[in-house]
């Protein structure tokens, strides 16, 4: 199943209420009951970098956005829209960039590729998602409710991505963990530069409360 496609339709969706509905009167098969939706939030522009091959920049720049339990759905305005699959989002965050305030994505379009295995080319050229929203008040929920689905769909990282995950989301609430090289830590060029990245563009929910932002 590829990680991104093109879609000209949203895919079928319940909200909590109905998928609470439907489970209470005991289906004959819970495969067949559409996924829920966590989120939905109009006025949303989207952009890739690098683009996405039938995606233009017209279509992400204004659409809806959809976190439904089985993919994240962008519907532009246009009738074009994105379906992309949770394990292939590697890292999400709120972004504070100086382009503005974002919810950031990286993302893997080959399932089940390590990070450890990829060259300094390849981390170059790994796909990144800015999703923006019209409001920054919509930052939060976004990403909590992006937190959620994705935990429905663990991916299958090894001890490294393990440690590399280390390195920016174990930190405190005033930032992350500072990387020194010390002890047993080792990044390649290509791993530093990718932190290097992160770090300057990446906050979280707590920095933006305490920040007033």
């Amino acid at each position: 199943m590829p990680a991104i496609t093109l879609i000209d339709c949203v895919p079928p969706f319940v909200s909590r209420e109905k998928h609470a509905e439907i489970v209470a009167q005991t289906p004959s098969s819970f495969a067949d009951i559409p996924p829920v939706l966590q989120l939905k939030d109009d006025d949303v522009s989207v952009i890739f970098d690098p683009p996405f091959d039938g995606f233009s920049t017209e279509d992400g720049a204004l659409g809806t956005l959809f976190v439904v339990e089985s993919a994240l759905v962008f519907m532009s305005a246009t009738g074009r829209g994105v379906q992309i699959h949770y394990p292939a989002i590697t890292l999400h965050a709120i972004s504070r960039a100086e382009s503005g305030s974002s919810i950031y994505c990286q993302l893997d379009e080959i399932p089940g590729e390590s990070e450890v295995m990829l060259s300094e080319n390849d981390t170059d050229d790994m796909r990144e998602l800015s999703i923006i929203p019209q409001s920054i008040a919509s930052l939060e929920p976004i990403f909590e409710a992006l937190s959620r689905c994705a935990a429905l769909h663990p991916d299958q990282a090894t001890a490294s991505d393990d440690e590399m995950d280390d390195a920016f989301i174990d930190g405190d609430s005033a930032g992350f963990e500072a990387f020194t090289g010390e002890g047993d830590q080792e990044l390649s060029q290509a791993g530093r530069a990718t932190l290097e990245h992160l770090e300057s563009i990446i906050t979280y929910p707590a920095e933006m409360n305490r920040d007033g932002l």
